[in-house]
């Protein structure tokens, strides 16, 4: 007999305890668990920060507090292979609310109603840019099965507290990462295509991470800043074009309705 699926899964309640234990588990268990092998290898280096900052999320459920994103998608970005990787998109903290976070910077549940006005104000560049309507939805994984790896530089927020996991050990891996991204060479020694989009200046500031990489910068497309350099600003066609200047195909930058 058919059994129809539900058009969107809801989340399970969430209890601090089983978050906490499963946060510690997470700190424990090997590299190769938690992300694709290639991530695992390449950021080995920052393991113990990796480890502390799992250790610290998980005293912080212990304490009672709610951490955002769920475990389960806190090193979301990672699943993904680094080998795939051929955009960079730098965001800064996970949306402090409650059914926001979800691991992928800029993206939100797809049953969050209303989404962010940061990620409105990129669907309305998106279709300023490329002539594609804006979707109610803010699930972005259509662009990270393309190889667009939307990171934040602190992957958990207590919630209600945006900046309040930064300094507690994100810093140093997600560094790691961007590197690790900027530094993939072919056989005969050339990069491997990549384009990051940097939008606001905390993720302008990372540019020396890159090692040389192109990137697309400009004012951050939150409220207070979009007005200010973001719009306009032509992000999507100008990453498109710096990848096809690199041999890569370009990104398909339409989301499914």
């Amino acid at each position: 007999m058919f059994d129809p699926e539900p058009l969107f899964d809801l989340p399970a309640a969430r209890s601090r305890e089983d978050d906490a234990a499963e946060l510690q588990d997470m700190a424990t268990r090997p590299l190769a668990d938690l992300m694709a092998p290639d991530w695992a290898a390449a950021l080995v280096s920052v393991e113990p920060d990796l480890r502390k900052a799992l250790s610290f999320v998980a005293n912080e459920a212990a304490a009672g507090h709610l951490v955002l994103p769920a475990p389960s998608n806190i090193l979301r970005a990672f699943r993904q292979p680094l080998a795939d990787v051929r955009v960079l998109v730098v965001g800064q903290d996970p949306y402090p609310t409650p059914g926001h976070a979800v691991g992928l910077s800029f993206a939100v549940e797809r049953t969050t109603r209303p989404i962010p006005r940061s990620l409105a104000n990129i669907y309305r560049e998106l279709e300023a840019d490329l002539g594609l309507p804006p979707r109610v939805h803010g699930d972005l994984s259509a662009w990270t099965d393309q190889g667009v790896l939307l990171l934040n530089t602190v992957l958990t927020v207590r919630e209600g507290a945006a900046a309040s996991h930064r300094g507690k050990g994100w810093e140093p891996v997600t560094a790691a990462a961007i590197r690790a991204v900027a530094g993939r060479r072919r056989t005969d020694g050339t990069r491997q295509p990549l384009v990051a989009i940097l939008w606001g200046r905390d993720a302008q500031n990372l540019a020396p991470l890159l090692d040389g990489a192109p990137a697309v910068a400009s004012a951050h497309p939150s409220p207070l800043s979009a007005s200010r350099g973001f719009f306009g600003s032509r992000p999507f066609s100008t990453v498109n074009t710096l990848l096809e200047e690199q041999g890569a195909a370009p990104v398909s930058w339409e989301l499914p309705s």
